[in-house]
């Protein structure tokens, strides 16, 4: 971490809610235009891809590769509008945000619900199962049978996380309520009716441009968004000095600053991942727009030095797989070892 987690700002946590409010009012105009300078080079890139494919598949990746990252950036605006920060209206964000959810295989009010659960759970030991990346406790990964503990493993594994985990969560296991099957008719409704509105939409490329060229220019950037979608959100909340509670001695507030990481990215990194890596800032006020985000660190410069995770101290968050309660953070597999290795040479000592 570039600060101590220790650090903290001289306002109480508690506080924040109250002193950010003032920014949660979103732009009409500013919304439509990020709409718009998001959506379009999204379609050009495509469509440059398909051309670019005629030449070569090679040569249409340089295509397709950054229209992954316009649709990252996309699904971030139907987070925003999950949140009913990105409109004034919310009928607005729920249509926009379902429109969206058919281009990034999500169902938007499957999603809504799921979310808005991590945000109420996010870093109580309590309330783990929906919408985290799963994490153990020291205690409980060695309380494990041997079997349960190789799948948890294999779970954490990074070609797992971030390669075969999010094209199964959304290509696949967005194509049911996954976690909200008993919450009610809407939740499949929103699953199906996205499904629909997927199958038309690729229905009409697949005859625009043929099977093969339609898989060969869409998969990549599928596999583009997912990952860095996936990658994102674990970054946010899955690094060392990260915040896991139980009982009363969990805040809404704590978590937000502790448990969620502001992730220094380059300037371009920031526009294309659309300031979600001010994300402490997002769960303190989840109501903010994400273009007022950058506001709220100029105007109060000291959150800049909480939880803060550098772009090369990211790289490392991987190898992290468990929650040390003793110890207050996460921990690998082979500091686990060490530390089995410490007590029992306490033991014998002993």
């Amino acid at each position: 971490m570039t600060t101590n987690q220790t650090d903290q700002p001289a306002v109480l946590a508690q506080d924040w809610l109250k002193l950010l409010a003032d920014y949660r009012r979103p732009s009409h105009l500013r919304s439509f235009g990020e709409l718009v300078w998001t959506g379009l080079p999204f379609i050009g890139l495509w469509i440059a891809a398909w051309a670019a494919y005629q030449v070569s598949f090679w040569f249409s990746l340089v295509f397709a590769i950054p229209a992954g990252l316009f649709l990252v950036r996309l699904f971030l605006i139907q987070h925003d509008c999950g949140h009913y920060a990105f409109f004034r209206s919310r009928a607005l964000n729920d249509w926009v945000g379902r429109a969206l959810g058919v281009l990034s295989l999500t169902p938007y009010d499957c999603w809504r619900q799921a979310h808005a659960m991590h945000h109420a759970t996010s870093g109580n030991l309590d309330r783990r199962g929906i919408g985290d990346v799963d994490t153990l406790t020291v205690e409980e990964y060695e309380a494990l049978p041997k079997l349960k503990r190789i799948l948890y493993r294999l779970y954490r594994h990074p070609i797992v996380l971030f390669g075969i985990g999010p094209t199964y969560n959304f290509v696949i296991r967005n194509r049911l309520p996954a976690g909200l099957r008993k919450g009610g008719w809407r939740y499949w409704v929103s699953a199906m009716g996205t499904n629909v509105g997927v199958i038309a939409l690729f229905a009409v490329l697949i005859v625009l441009v043929g099977p093969g060229p339609f898989l060969a220019i869409h998969l990549p950037v599928v596999l583009c968004a997912t990952t860095v979608g996936v990658w994102l959100f674990y970054v946010q909340h899955q690094f060392e000095e990260t915040f896991w509670e139980e009982g009363q001695a969990w805040s809404l507030q704590e978590a937000a600053l502790k448990g969620s990481s502001y992730y220094v990215l380059p300037p371009v990194l920031r526009w294309f991942t659309a300031n979600i890596s001010v994300h402490h800032v997002h769960h303190l006020s989840s109501r903010i727009p994400f273009y007022r985000l950058p506001q709220v660190l100029r105007d109060f410069p000291e959150l800049k030095g909480v939880s803060a995770l550098t772009l090369w101290e990211s790289l490392k968050t991987p190898r992290l797989k468990l929650w040390d309660s003793e110890r207050q953070r996460l921990i690998s597999f082979s500091t686990l070892q060490r530390l089995r290795q410490e007590r029992r040479e306490k033991s014998g000592a002993n």
